[in-house]
This record gives structure tokens, sequence and C-alpha cells, in this order.
């Protein structure tokens, strides 16, 4: 019945639904076409504002690094020292001061490399900053949360090709963290158990949804997945961020983001785009034994490296929908992860 005919899917980390729709993958394409994402062939742009060594805004300039560089992001959304009263009218027109530090997160000093192509220690090198920089960005009293993220190609609005993440840490939790908490915890409180531990027990049993595995770190398609090749990262250990991770978690967590943007690039044979993420406990003084670390990948392409998948229409106005299954996306993606396997 998945497979064929219409019907929607819970997703119990936000609570919210997605309709699957099998048997619009027939209907033929004649919409926008994207350019095809291009690869960057040069390992030095003097014209790149984060190649080492030369000008960004306000005349910083980058040092000469040799692996990862972090700075504050010269045009941050978030400021440390943002202030002012509320705004109010009956619950109607709210609005709250929020601080926040924003950074940026050089991944290598080689502007033609992707986490894909990175030697696997460079890429343990960075997944080793993001752990200190989530400690360092918690540990400030007034942050509530550290969201660590990487939009790869123009297609996702990234302005710079140059291999490179960022950091905002908030005063308060963002929308999609608050909402995973909460159904996280009632979850804990219902069950004694934690949400992602059940569910990863689940996925791992049926194997239809997996992608790859590396030494207990996870990528699978959620069954609830909106984007056509939308992965999710969990760790088999049940932890709740990045400061817990022991170093073969580390290193384990670094082969496995090398091993599947690997495949999202062997899916249409081109530089794939996509929003990347993780999710980790808040970062004020509460106990969170329900929350689980995790990651996501939303990627945008939906049949080609040509074609897109938008948001519009009843999806905007109604309910998230998607036409490739998340199990025959997941059969495409583990193949290619077996047929090019990175060790």
């Amino acid at each position: 019945m998945l497979s064929r005919h219409s019907h929607r899917r819970l997703n119990p980390l936000t609570g919210e639904w997605v309709l699957v729709s099998p048997h619009r993958t027939e209907r033929p394409w004649q919409g926008q076409v994207e350019e095809k994402p291009r690869k960057t062939s040069q390992a030095y742009d003097p014209g790149c504002y984060l190649c080492p060594g030369n000008e960004r805004a306000g005349a910083a300039r980058n040092p000469r690094y040799e692996s990862t560089f972090v700075f504050d992001n010269d045009f941050a959304a978030l400021h440390p020292d943002s202030e002012g009263p509320g705004a109010g009218k009956d619950g109607l027109l709210v609005a709250q001061p929020e601080r926040g530090v924003c950074r940026v997160v050089c991944f290598s000093p080689d502007h033609s490399l992707t986490l894909a192509t990175m030697r696997p220690a460079a890429v343990e090198g960075v997944v080793e900053v993001w752990a200190q920089q989530y400690s360092e960005l918690g540990a400030m009293p007034e942050i509530r949360s550290v969201q660590i993220f990487e939009n790869r190609g123009e297609m996702m609005g990234a302005s710079n090709p140059h291999p490179h993440g960022q950091i905002w840490a908030s005063e308060s939790l963002p929308n999609e963290l608050a909402k995973e908490e909460i159904r996280q915890r009632e979850y804990f409180q219902r069950k004694g158990a934690c949400l992602l531990c059940d569910y990863l027990g689940l996925e791992r049993e049926a194997g239809e949804r997996l992608v790859c595995e590396v030494d207990g770190m996870v990528a699978l398609v959620p069954f609830w997945a909106v984007w056509p090749f939308e992965t999710m990262i969990v760790s088999r250990r049940h932890m709740a961020a990045m400061d817990e991770l022991a170093a073969a978690e580390r290193r384990a967590l670094a082969r496995l983001l090398r091993q599947l943007t690997g495949v999202y690039d062997s899916v249409f044979d081109a530089p794939f785009p996509y929003t990347m993420g993780f999710h980790q406990r808040p970062t004020d003084e509460a106990e969170y034994p329900h929350f689980h670390f995790h990651g996501h990948f939303y990627p945008p392409l939906l049949r080609s490296a040509t074609v897109k998948k938008f948001m519009v229409g009843f999806e905007l106005l109604g309910t998230p929908q998607r036409d490739i299954t998340p199990e025959s996306a997941a059969e495409r993606l583990r193949a290619l992860s077996l047929r090019n396997k990175i060790l």
C-alpha cells in the first residue's frame, strides 16, 4: 500500500504530517530547469573572502590557515548586545530582543574541496571544531541553543563555494529544535524510553530505509521524509550532543559524513546541493535525558541535477508532499553507498 497509494506519514519528532503520493512520479516535467551545479577546481581563489590570506569585509584579513578556521560572522544575524523592551498588543503584536553569536567555520584552506573530497583526517578536524564550538558557545549564560549547519550550493543560497559552514548560537530555542525537544520529552514521559533509540531499532531491523552505517553512526531516509533524498544521521549510542562523542565516535561521524556526501554527489553525477545541520540538547542548565543527538540533510534535487523540488501550493497552504517514497529513495542511496563505499 505504501508504495502504490496516496497516504500520509507522521513525523514523531515534530508531530507534523507529510503527504506521500507515489503515483505522481509518472507525471511529465515541463517546469523550471536549473543549471547543473558546477564543480570548483581552483585550490585558491584570489577573489574568495574565505581563502587563506584574503581580505574580508571591514578590512579584516584571514590568517594563512592550514586546516580549519573559525571567525565571528562579519554579517551576523544575531548580536550579543541586542536589547530593548518587548512589544505586544493583546498577545497579537509580540516582539522580543534576541541575543546571540554567529560564527563561520572554514572546513579547509583548499577552495576546491567539499566534505566528500576532503581527507578523512581533515573531516575529523571539522567534527572536532564543531564539538569545541558547541561547548564554548553553549557555556555562555545567555545561550540556550547552538545550531551547527552547512548550506551547500547556489541552489541552497550559499554565497560562496569555499567549503564552510555556520554556527548560530541563540538565546531562545529555534522552532524546529523546540518542537523536537517537546516531542522527545513527551515520548520519554509516556514510555520511559528514548524516541530515536526506539525508532532506530525499528529501522535497523527493517533495513529498507537504511543508507549506510559506520561504527555506531547510522544514515537513513526517515519514514516521514519530506525532501526527495532527505536523510537523517542518528547515533546508535544514546547521547544528547557532540560534547558526549568519544574519540572513536567522532571519527565514525566524520567517516559517515564523508561517505554520505560522496553518495549524494553520485546520485546525479554532480555536486549535490543541500542544507545540513545537527540537533543537539539545549545548552541551559536543565536536564535532557530524553534528547538524542542527530543530524538532518535536506537536499532539494528531485529527479535530476537540474530539476528542483519547490515547496509551493498545497505544501505551503496545507501539508508537505512528496512523490518519491522514502523507501525507493533509500534503495537508490544505499546502492550507491555500497558501490562507492569510502573507508
